[in-house]
């Protein structure tokens, strides 16, 4: 759902509480305000504002059912994997004291055996949470990239005999005058002004790529590489008490919120608004609220 779509929900849940004679009562108020304050039924052909109105609720409609029907699978799938399910915590180090990640967000079980099949063909992360292959290395933390390529049969190599464009998306790695050992769009994009690149051991070139989105795992380098499995990686201890309060409570809303996402699952906002929902209804049991769902 956008947030578009979700910028008048406060309003009209407002409005909404005022009918205590349910949905018809609503729609009703909204059909009298075309009515009375604009030439909706006047301006136009019977058939073409029923056709309006139509078209409409038919989109509102399907949506509904698709969603429905989503849900409905979901429950399925995962009453299927019940006895898959193991439940993991890892561990965040805050200052000397190590405690599971479940204090920070709930515990998150197996995705459900459909997705399972996505991971056929994905490589499984080095140790860096990146890939190894041939010609270069890569990993990650969840602020940058790094990357390795060593130039085999050269331990003369100086800087300027090097080329590296470092795009906002975009990444090109060769030597002068030969063909481009790396040259690929980025799997996301990159704070220019705070990625750079070195010589090492006059060998290796060593680049650093500061991501801007610093709450999602790259599954590959560039977009033609071969994909990781993002569900392996195994990132060390974050020390979240080196944030201060309110950076903190962002990462932490952030990390539950991603993998919620990942899931399937409602975000902790969804959450919020579905528990302003059940408070209403229950303020207000005489509405009927069986086959109309404010979101």
């Amino acid at each position: 759902m956008s947030a578009e779509e979700e910028k008048y929900d406060g309003l009209l849940l407002a409005i909404a509480e005022k009918h205590k004679d349910g949905i018809s009562e609503f729609l009703n108020t909204i059909a009298s305000f075309l009515r009375r304050k604009t030439d909706f039924f006047t301006g136009a052909r019977q058939d073409q504002w029923e056709s309006l109105l139509m078209t409409v609720f038919q989109k509102q409609y399907d949506l509904a059912m698709k969603i429905n029907t989503s849900i409905k699978n979901e429950r399925i799938d995962e009453r299927a994997d019940d006895k898959k399910k193991v439940a993991h915590a890892s561990k965040v180090e805050i200052g000397q004291e190590d405690i599971p990640i479940d204090e920070i967000s709930e515990q998150i079980n197996e995705q459900e055996e459909g997705s399972e099949k996505d991971e056929i063909g994905k490589l499984k992360p080095n140790a860096g949470n990146g890939c190894t292959f041939d010609n270069y290395s890569w990993t990650q933390t969840l602020q940058e990239v790094e990357i390795k390529i060593p130039i085999k049969n050269s331990s003369s190599l100086r800087a300027k005999d090097v080329s590296v464009i470092i795009g906002k998306s975009s990444l090109l790695v060769g030597l002068k005058g030969q063909e481009p050992i790396l040259n690929g769009t980025l799997c996301a994009e990159i704070k220019q002004e705070d990625s750079v690149w070195v010589l090492q051991d006059n060998k290796t070139i060593l680049i650093t790529l500061e991501k801007v989105n610093k709450m999602n795992w790259w599954d590959r380098l560039v977009t033609t590489d071969l994909p990781i499995s993002t569900r392996k990686i195994n990132p060390e201890p974050s020390k979240l008490s080196d944030l201060d309060g309110e950076t903190r409570s962002l990462v932490e809303k952030m990390m539950y919120d991603q993998r919620q996402k990942e899931l399937g699952l409602p975000t902790s906002e969804d959450k919020q608004k579905m528990e302003i929902l059940e408070k209403f209804k229950s303020q207000h049991p005489e509405m009927d609220f069986s086959k109309c769902k404010f979101s």
